[in-house]
């Protein structure tokens, strides 16, 4: 699946960091096996290849 409007690495790194509090703060109140905390580990890590692949593109 390839995104019609890929995002700059700068956009990534912005993301990661939003994702990475917002799934901390879901993990501290839901606790870390809960399905929405659980959500957001994926959606950060799926945003953390992208970074690691935007890198090896340039």
């Amino acid at each position: 699946m390839v995104e019609q409007n890929p995002l700059s690495r700068k956009e990534i790194e912005i993301r990661i960091e939003t994702l990475r509090t917002v799934m901390v703060s879901c993990g501290t109140v839901n606790g870390l096996a809960h399905p929405e905390t659980i959500k957001y580990s994926q959606e950060l890590d799926h945003m953390l290849n992208k970074l690691e692949i935007s890198k090896s593109v340039v």
